[in-house]
């Protein structure tokens, strides 16, 4: 028998994603789940996404097992390789100039926890990169400095700009969480944002 989830809980510290969700005018918080991000040995760049997602929200519901737990990664993918984050200028503008005129695909993972059950899926956006000036590089890392984003675009700010064309089935999943299918699984949890807010949902302590 199943208890009725407490509070909604977003496990990401990102910015970005804590300003989709409040897109959705549900209550929330957000717990960092602390997680070692490290790739497996020849690990895919969506089965990454994938098991990172269903990991982060797995080890936030540990501390609020009676909560509606949400767990979100993203890998973006060069030719089947995952893209990893540059770290610095220098790796930055060596990977925009890796991709200027290139497809990417961002492989957007999301998992929801509720009473121990298991709900996730992959969105994928295929982005078309512009081809690059290296005066355009240099300054759109002085702008957006995305030096801890793959595929050094950060899309939600100015590296929207980098891109010819994105083609998706969601167009939230770019800034990793895809409201479109997020919905979809909240309201298979009781927990549909265009219903009135359950009774049961409150804020949980810290």
């Amino acid at each position: 028998m199943t208890t009725a989830p407490s509070s909604l809980i977003l496990a990401s510290s990102s910015k970005y994603r804590q300003e989709l969700l409040a897109r959705l005018k549900v209550p929330f918080i957000s717990v960092s789940p602390e997680l070692d991000e490290t790739p497996l040995s020849h690990e895919a760049p969506e089965q990454l996404a994938l098991r990172l997602a269903i990991a982060k929200a797995k080890r936030v519901a540990q501390s609020y097992p009676a909560s509606i737990v949400i767990g979100a990664d993203q890998v973006a993918s060069l030719h089947g390789k995952p893209l990893g984050k540059p770290g610095h200028a220098a790796g930055a503008r060596a990977q925009l100039q890796q991709l200027s005129g290139q497809t990417v695909t961002f492989f957007s993972a999301m998992a929801v926890v509720s009473n121990d059950q298991v709900q996730s899926i992959v969105v994928t956006t295929d982005c078309v990169y512009r081809t690059l000036s290296a005066a355009a590089i240099v300054r759109y890392l002085a702008i957006d400095l995305p030096f801890d984003t793959a595929g050094s675009a950060k899309a939600e700010c100015l590296g929207i700009a980098l891109m010819q064309s994105m083609h998706s089935s969601d167009p939230t999943a770019i800034i990793g969480l895809p409201l479109i299918e997020l919905t979809r699984m909240l309201a298979k949890v009781g927990l549909d944002p265009l219903e009135p807010p359950p009774l049961f949902l409150a804020i949980p302590h810290t």
